[in-house]
């Protein structure tokens, strides 16, 4: 009977504990924000207060786009505040809080906003040169921050300035995603653009865009030169008009001109130069044997010039040759020009030895003073008869049979 007595007593205290635990389980933390502002400017300083009835002090975390913190909290009595850090609060955007108790839930959000102020213009511009017509363009884009960097909001205006020319123009543009953005067309004229902005009494520095003349257009070229003798010695001066693009403008100095030059066995010479106030000048040293020049001038892949043909006449109508010392030593000269004067040095004469119509040995040199030497070696040419061939200024001479001894 006792046994029964002390069961029955512990089972009501166990029950009674029970209740005990739920009741107080059941108990919530009395706490409630104080703070009704949800908006604050950035750098400012931010404080968020709960009135509590109980003698704690929960932890409040803090998360943003730039971080997330835990900030422990003072309390005067009943009333507890939480000092926002700087590296939150002087940075734009949503906060998000929540209070680390498990007895509450109670969580939150505030905005900060920028500083309704510019203090620098972030300014990108691109590409730096475009090409005149109307077609081209650069790429304008402003950002407008505060004085802690933050981008101001949406539809902020921003005007954007350039100047080309005579003209002066500002155009007012918005803001969208912290940011302000202008196509800038090139104008028929190629010059330099100034280009500018200004939001809220803030300036940004001036940047410069070259607009350079479009792709040239086709042109006309000429020919200078002191004769029109094939003497090896002159030069000949090729020079193009003034080469513009669609819109007249005179194409940019450095644009590189290749001019090309054929003869009637179809070989081909090369010469180039580049422009200085749109004309492009090139040089060649005339030939030294009658023919006739067809020349082409091109900016490559642009621009074609006409053809024009130059007559080069034969500045030797006939020349001397003599030999001796056992007929290995062979002079040729004197080489007279149209004047009869004698040729200027540098003229090429060329010696071919052939023996049975096979050709064994070939001499080039050059005159000095009117005449050629040429020497034949012993050691290379041994003694018996040769055909010799001698070209010089288009004319060629040949002995069929020349005993070397």
């Amino acid at each position: 009977m006792r046994l029964k007595h002390i069961y029955i007593l512990l089972l009501g205290l166990i029950v009674l504990s029970s209740y005990t635990t739920i009741q107080d389980n059941e108990i919530t933390l009395d706490i409630k924000l104080l703070t009704t502002q949800t908006e604050f400017e950035a750098g400012s300083t931010i404080v968020l207060k709960f009135s509590t009835s109980e003698g704690i002090r929960p932890k409040l975390y803090c998360s943003s786009s730039y971080g997330s913190t835990v900030v422990t909290p003072s309390n005067e009595g009943t009333t507890l505040s939480y000092s926002i850090p700087k590296n939150i609060s002087k940075k734009t955007g949503q906060v998000h809080w929540k209070l680390l108790n498990d007895a509450t839930s109670l969580s939150g959000q505030f905005k900060i906003v920028p500083i309704q102020e510019v203090v620098s213009m972030e300014t990108y511009i691109g590409p730096p040169s475009i090409e005149a017509g109307g077609t081209d363009y650069t790429m304008l884009v402003v950002i407008p921050t505060d004085s802690l960097d933050n981008a101001l909001p949406d539809n902020t205006t921003v005007d954007a300035k350039h100047q080309f020319l005579l003209n002066e123009t500002s155009d007012a543009i918005l803001t969208k995603n912290s940011i302000a953005y202008k196509n800038i067309y090139s104008e028929e004229k190629s010059g330099r653009m100034l280009i500018s902005s200004e939001s809220k009494n803030t300036n940004s520095k001036e940047f410069t865009i070259t607009v350079f003349p479009a792709i040239p257009t086709n042109f006309k070229i000429s020919a200078l030169r002191p004769h029109n003798y094939a003497d090896g010695n002159q030069v000949t001066t090729f020079e193009t008009s003034i080469i513009k693009d669609k819109q007249n403008n005179v194409v940019s100095d450095g644009t590189y001109v290749s001019f090309y030059i054929t003869n009637e066995k179809s070989n081909s010479l090369k010469t180039s130069g580049t422009t200085i106030n749109g004309v492009a000048t090139a040089k060649m040293i005339h030939p030294d044997y009658e023919t006739q020049w067809s020349i082409k001038a091109y900016v490559d892949g642009m621009a074609e010039s006409d053809v024009i043909t130059l007559d080069y006449n034969k500045v030797i109508e006939d020349f001397e040759m003599s030999f001796s010392k056992n007929n290995r030593v062979i002079t040729v000269g004197p080489l007279q020009s149209f004047m009869k004067q004698m040729i200027p040095d540098g003229l090429l004469v060329k010696l071919l030895v052939y023996k049975d119509d096979v050709l064994l040995e070939t001499l080039h040199k050059t005159s000095i003073d009117g005449f050629v030497n040429f020497n034949l070696n012993p050691n290379s040419i041994k003694n018996d008869i040769y055909k010799i061939v001698i070209t010089t200024a288009g004319l060629e001479k040949t002995v069929n049979a020349l005993q070397l001894w």
